[in-house]
């Protein structure tokens, strides 16, 4: 393998969750791509059609040329516009045209990982024209796949794969944004710390602790006397987290214990990706 040391785990967690997907969609007939996922105005076929597209830019492909509707209610802004291209040009292919760039997608994709041979920290082509490093690209990446898996599983009733490899860097992504849900802007007062206690297939325990000057920062260490804590199970964790679910659609599934108005803060602003 050329691939970089600290990419492989990136590529590990990709292969795991193209391949469930493939596997997950391989059987459904006509009327199955249809149904509806948790993604606000998207059918399998469409979350599907986002995946083959996620991996197209990471091949480099040049993206496709087409004009999107003006009826789309989920589209509200130009980060949207630019993903559901991928999206809206696939929309009337049918089940067999999907399977089979799906599988061709897979290969072109395993015959680029088995000959990267690129340093982490070169820079690619992100969306909107941005620029990012290459560890960036296919960190998102990976945990865009794995999120999409899970969304191909519930709206299929197939749950599965919620301590795969994606799911550590779901893990990591979704705790890397958690300071600032918690801080500033769930607005937890200085000096304080919030415990978030997660259990099931994915176990952790972190703290946010917020400074002086409201600063919020995680580590693994328990707070002895936290203004609030949540516990929660993995899966309701993610999917609040990815805005899959809303905190009174899950309220059953969380305990809180201490400030409520804090714990209602934090889960009203709990979603950091959709």
């Amino acid at each position: 393998m050329s691939l970089h040391p600290s990419l492989q785990s990136y590529a590990d967690a990709w292969t795991q969750s193209i391949e469930a997907i493939s596997e997950l969609v391989s059987p459904l007939v006509e009327g199955e791509w249809n149904r509806r996922t948790p993604c606000p105005g998207w059918s399998v076929r469409d979350l599907v059609s986002h995946v083959i597209g996620l991996d197209s830019e990471m091949l480099g492909d040049p993206r496709p040329i087409h004009t999107l509707p003006r009826d789309l209610y989920h589209v509200t802004n130009e980060h949207q516009r630019y993903t559901e291209m991928q999206v809206d040009v696939r929309r009337h292919h049918t089940a067999p045209e999907m399977t089979s760039e799906l599988e061709y997608m897979i290969i072109r994709r395993n015959r680029q990982l088995r000959n990267e041979n690129r340093q982490p920290d070169t820079k690619m082509r992100g969306p909107l024209s941005t620029e990012v490093t290459l560890e960036h690209a296919m960190r998102n990446h990976a945990f865009d796949v794995w999120v999409h898996e899970q969304d191909l599983r519930a709206a299929l009733g197939r749950p599965g794969d919620l301590d795969s490899p994606g799911a550590y860097i779901a893990r990591d992504e979704l705790l890397a944004a958690l300071p600032k849900v918690v801080a500033k802007d769930a607005g937890a007062p200085a000096n304080s710390a919030v415990v978030i206690d997660v259990h099931g297939p994915v176990e952790f325990l972190r703290t946010v602790r917020v400074d002086a000057d409201g600063h919020g920062t995680i580590d693994g260490a328990p707070s002895l006397g936290p203004a609030a804590t949540l516990t929660l199970d993995w899966e309701t964790y993610h999917r609040l987290a990815c805005g899959r679910v809303t905190p009174d659609a899950v309220a059953d599934r969380i305990k809180t214990e201490g400030d409520p108005e804090l714990t209602t803060a934090i889960l009203r602003n709990f979603t950091v990706t959709r």
